[in-house]
């Protein structure tokens, strides 16, 4: 019985050390993601295209940071499961700890003769005499158990100083984009807005219908032409967000609502762009959408993207695709981030993005357009 305890004892104890050492090699994979994007940061402020790159690093650093979140929330899993056994073995321990205080309590002649005769004394004695190795089997595992989450806290803290560097380098990144693109002046105009014309339109607009039939009422000094047709790429697209899908196309929210697009669930702050070269037709508040974005990838064609906390660009440009277009809004504080990644929820795609598509004036669902990708790690 002892040695199949010991048995089991090993196995449990090898068993433990790979999982830790999984943990630790995928918690170094994602800082290593976070200090690349650091390295690129340092790269894109120096580099001719600073909007273009530093758009790629904003999303490097998404993806690091949610690898590293992702990495806490399995660490903070893995010690709850670790203190859960602690406690168990605490008490089982504490058990056979007051059986031998019981024992030592009893008068001396006690241990000599028991009341129901000689073959029970003996059987009392070797009960006694088994608890000493039950005791040392208890000890083991859960001096094990206390070395590892003794280790498993050093990871998360170590993990943790490096998610909170990455972050504030994040917060930097977006800030010199917003510079950047304050800046740019490089990029082609498709046409010239008015802006009396768009103010009475959106003051006029009782929909996101009746707001896309007018767009054209805006425009000036329109570029005849077109945008290369994105049709032999419909389901090809990248999704302008990190994220994942909270509510289908077409599909009913809570209050029964239906909208013919799509919403997705982000990090605060997280980088929305231009899925391909397109037309900014529009960015601003509209109706209960918030802070839009609507895009003109083909003259029959116009992406919605609302919900932003940011929007960059002005009316009229023709954007390159992978441009920003947008931030997200919501709480992007390195402290708020970093406390939300100790805990072992997804709580973090707090914020919703709504993405609709609209060929000929006639909803799509925009799935339908954009590659369909499996779940991310934010």
């Amino acid at each position: 019985m002892t040695l199949m305890c010991a048995q089991l004892f090993g196995v449990i104890f090898a068993t433990s050390a790979y999982a830790q050492t999984d943990l630790l090699a995928s918690a170094q994979e994602a800082t290593k993601k976070l200090d690349q994007a650091s390295i690129d940061l340092v790269a894109a402020y120096s580099a001719k295209n600073r909007v273009a790159e530093l758009t790629q690093t904003i999303r490097a650093f998404e993806l690091g940071s949610a690898s590293v979140r992702q990495g806490l929330r399995r660490i903070a899993i893995k010690k709850a499961q670790v203190s859960a056994k602690i406690n168990q073995q605490e008490l089982e321990t504490n058990r056979l700890i007051g059986v031998l205080y019981s024992i030592n309590k009893t008068p001396q002649f006690q241990y000599l003769v028991h009341p129901d005769g000689a073959l029970k004394t003996a059987r009392a004695g070797m009960i006694v005499a088994d608890i000493l190795p039950a005791l040392q089997l208890s000890i083991a595992p859960l001096k094990q158990n206390l070395e590892e989450l003794e280790a498993l806290s050093q990871i998360q803290k170590e993990i943790q100083d490096a998610l909170s560097i990455g972050l504030l380098d994040l917060q930097q990144a977006r800030t010199a984009l917003s510079q950047a693109i304050a800046k740019r002046i490089e990029l082609p105009k498709r046409y010239i807005e008015d802006p009396a014309k768009t103010a009475l339109l959106v003051a006029a607009s009782q929909s996101l219908a009746e707001f896309v039939k007018g767009l054209e009422i805006i425009a000036t000094q329109t570029v005849e032409g077109s945008l290369p047709d994105i049709e032999n790429r419909k389901g090809n697209l990248p999704m302008p967000v990190l994220g994942r899908v909270l509510r289908q196309f077409n599909e009913a929210d809570a209050a029964g609502i239906k909208r013919p697009g799509v919403i997705i669930a982000a990090a605060p702050g997280a980088i929305v762009t231009s899925p391909t070269a397109a037309t900014l037709r529009y960015r601003g508040e509209l109706l209960d959408y918030g802070l839009v974005s609507i895009l003109e990838p083909q003259n029959d064609v116009l992406i919605v993207i609302a919900g932003l906390g940011v929007v960059f660009g002005d009316i009229g440009d023709v954007l390159p695709a992978g441009s920003p277009v947008g931030l997200m809004g919501g709480n992007t504080s390195p402290e708020f981030t970093t406390a939300l990644a100790k805990s072992n929820t997804a709580s973090d795609r707090s914020e919703t993005l709504y993405i609709e598509i609209r060929k000929d004036e006639t909803p799509q669902d925009p799935l339908m357009w954009f590659q369909q990708v499996k779940e991310d790690p934010l």
